[in-house]
């Protein structure tokens, strides 16, 4: 059974409210399923009690760290880096 790692944060949104996120250690083989590996993973998160308002995957490409999501969280972890993980799902 293949293990996810990832990290579930909380932080404050540009509006004043917070934001629950959910970044996975994930990379589909084929860059066509990322919406369909973004999605399961969204929800077996959500399935586990965690609440997720945008998530993103996050994965090593052509040597440099890639995100895959929410158009909002990409760019914020795009200057931010990968979080640590915090949780990891079975698959």
């Amino acid at each position: 059974m293949p293990r996810i790692n990832f990290a579930h944060l909380r932080e404050r949104s540009t509006t004043g409210g917070w934001i629950d996120f959910a970044v996975f250690d994930a990379k589909p083989n084929i860059s066509s399923e990322r919406d369909s590996v973004l999605y399961q993973l969204t929800t077996a998160a959500r399935q586990h009690g965690l609440k997720v308002d945008k998530s993103a995957l996050a994965f090593r490409e052509n040597g440099r760290n890639t995100f895959y999501g929410d158009k909002d969280l990409v760019a914020y972890l795009s200057k931010r880096g990968v979080p640590r993980w915090t949780h990891h799902l079975d698959i």
